[in-house]
């Protein structure tokens, strides 16, 4: 198992991170690293707090994931240190602001879907008993309708038909 400096692990952990967001492929062919050790050390960088996108130069074409990371990570700037911070990363500014507005938006549909979907799920179930309810009374009602009638063509076998005579 091969040793990579410090200093080697953090220039190619530069090229994988905005601006450059270069693909462990390309970086692959041009360092001659193992395509495994660089997407370990990918992997590590994110799970440290690094926004490293896919490869993916287009930061419109980031996953999720990557966005959520950089709105994350500059929450708590200033206008003028997120000015700065996107420059350094390659970005707009209005990106960065969409992709916020995005995130908060994220579970503010989710709340109001779930809150109406269990509304009717308790209008469903009423609906529910009520209809059992109903079903209940009239199977009752057939089965006394049902025992009369059974009553009747035994009266009509024991002592005859009243209508007969």
């Amino acid at each position: 198992m091969a040793r990579y400096s410090n200093e080697l692990k953090h220039k190619i952990m530069q090229r994988m991170m905005p601006p450059n967001s270069e693909s462990v492929s390309q970086i692959m062919r041009d360092s001659g690293l193992a395509e495994g050790t660089l997407y370990k050390w990918q992997k590590e960088a994110r799970a440290s707090g690094f926004v490293v996108p896919s490869g993916e130069k287009e930061s419109e074409k980031w996953s999720t994931r990557d966005k959520f990371s950089i709105v994350v990570e500059t929450a708590t700037l200033s206008e003028i240190e997120l000015s700065e911070y996107c420059r350094s990363k390659g970005l707009f500014v209005e990106q960065v602001n969409a992709w916020r507005d995005a995130c908060m938006q994220a579970n503010g549909g989710v709340a109001e879907q779930a809150t109406r979907l269990q509304k009717e799920l308790r209008n469903k179930e009423r609906e529910n008993k009520d209809l059992a309810r109903e079903l209940k009374r009239k199977e009752a009602a057939l089965a006394e309708t049902a025992a009369l009638l059974v009553l009747r063509k035994k009266a009509r076998a024991i002592w005859g038909d009243p209508e007969d005579e």
